[in-house]
């Protein structure tokens, strides 16, 4: 049974919070505050309700929505696994108390996990709102300024080569036979294992692929051929024995191990590089190839994200995109959510100059912005140089770059660096939780700061 909150605190909790008095960190104290908010609380609870059909009135009394969501926050805030964070929950009493768990028994890593797929990505995005305007009442965020940036959150793969790709779905197909095998017994076509004969094939590939002349070309291609043999005798097994409890696994990735095997025919027996439908990883097909003119990373293979801020460094919106969509048309929906969510028009708007464009400097000066800060770095005019170097815009960049600060602290401090969740879904709910930590953080600095300037 899931209840909103603990319905009566213990001896224990009175006891934890009488020996960590003073010992909450400066963001703690004011996130504690937050997160006992009613429609944060109600929001999580509705979604663990639907888990089970009579989860509110039935089962053994588990974990309140209140506990649920302070824990996924402090994992976020953390950057810790779901091992961890009961590790340093259970033996932490700060922990205890902060996300009200007190004397009880902690929950297993599993359960969390389970936990935090229930709290979906649109649960999340909910709470996220709230928490904004949470600080939008504190008057921690007034909307006068507004900057925006994209950058690339990565799936969880291994760097994608043809070979490593086909390796995966022998490797797979071949597991989930033995499976079928396991139960049915021999049925049909004996299944032979060709995993040793694959892994020989991805050995030889990458031999041949050091080599350099014709001769290592040709190697190459004769490699690949083997391989691609081997590959498509493992997809053909299927259809003769599948058991219904690994039928949807088999239909799921076969059509995957197919597509590999036709992008890379199309590469190294045509030249082709762009296929459509082409996957980079079996298990995170929506995986996108993305370049951002990173030297040291010219290739990232993830999802692009938005993250878009107003003052006191509060992210107050974040999106992450199924398909990766030009620079130049978040601008202007960037601002209409800006005015939806904060209740009026930005007076200053920064961001780098992949946003720029004329239109863009037109259209959000119609809607009342004054000072459009994105620089046009081909531009041939003198007027427009002359413009872009006056005091107004070199200030609006040197406070757009707190864009760049900003996605380098949740990559470093909250993970988004790399998604360690699966799926789409997965990936919105890492984000979303990495943002709702992050803003907790600022916005626990943003009153320090405030409590200091009025101090005597």
């Amino acid at each position: 049974m899931i209840d909103p909150r603990r319905a009566q605190l213990s001896f224990g909790d009175k006891l934890i919070a009488e020996m960590i008095q003073g010992l909450y960190e400066e963001w703690m104290v004011h996130a504690d505050t937050v997160l006992a908010d009613e429609a944060i609380v109600m929001a999580a609870y509705e979604a663990l309700a639907k888990r089970r059909r009579l989860s509110r009135t039935r089962g053994r009394r588990g974990f309140s929505a209140e506990v649920v969501v302070r824990l996924l926050v402090l994992k976020h805030a953390r950057n810790w696994s779901y091992a961890v964070l009961e590790r340093e929950v259970r033996a932490n009493l700060i922990y205890r108390k902060f996300t009200r768990v007190g004397m009880a028994k902690m929950a297993d890593a599993k359960t969390m996990g389970k936990w935090g797929v229930a709290v979906g990505p649109e649960i999340i995005k909910q709470i996220h709102d709230r928490v904004v305007n949470i600080a939008k009442e504190k008057g921690l965020t007034q909307g006068a300024k507004m900057r925006v940036d994209t950058t690339v959150v990565e799936t969880n793969i291994h760097y994608p080569t043809d070979s490593s790709l086909l390796g995966d779905g022998v490797r797979v197909l071949t597991r989930v036979m033995k499976k079928v095998t396991k139960i049915a017994g021999d049925v049909g076509c004996k299944l032979r294992d060709r995993s040793r004969s694959v892994k020989h094939r991805v050995m030889e590939i990458g031999r041949a692929a050091r080599a350099k002349g014709a001769q290592g070309k040709e190697k190459l291609r004769k490699a690949y051929a083997n391989l691609l043999n081997s590959t498509s005798r493992a997809t053909g097994v299927s259809a003769q024995v599948a058991l219904e409890c690994c039928k949807g696994r088999l239909d799921e990735m076969i059509p995957r191990v197919r597509q590999v095997i036709a992008q890379t025919r199309a590469r190294i027996f045509r030249g082709e590089t762009r296929t459509e439908g082409k996957i980079f990883s079996l298990f995170e097909p929506s995986t996108e190839i993305i370049r951002k003119g990173k030297a040291g990373k010219p290739n990232e293979f993830g999802k692009l994200v938005k993250l878009q801020e107003a003052e006191n460094q509060i992210v107050i919106d974040y999106e992450v995109y199924e398909q990766r969509p030009n620079d130049t048309t978040l601008l202007i929906p960037a601002i209409e959510t800006h005015e939806a969510v904060l209740g009026r028009t930005p007076r200053l708007v920064a961001a780098d100059a992949g946003f720029y464009s004329a239109k863009n400097e037109a259209a959000a000066k119609a809607k009342g912005v004054k000072r459009v800060c994105i620089p046009n770095r081909s531009t041939k005019s003198a007027a427009r140089r002359r413009e872009q170097k006056k005091r107004w815009f070199r200030n609006g960049q040197k406070w757009r770059t707190g864009c760049e600060g900003r996605i380098s602290v949740v990559k470093r401090r909250h993970g988004l660096g790399r998604c360690r969740y699966r799926g789409e879904s997965g990936m919105k709910r890492w984000v979303g939780l990495g943002v709702i930590a992050d803003n907790l953080i600022s916005m626990g600095n943003a009153v320090a700061r405030q409590a200091n300037k009025t101090d005597p």
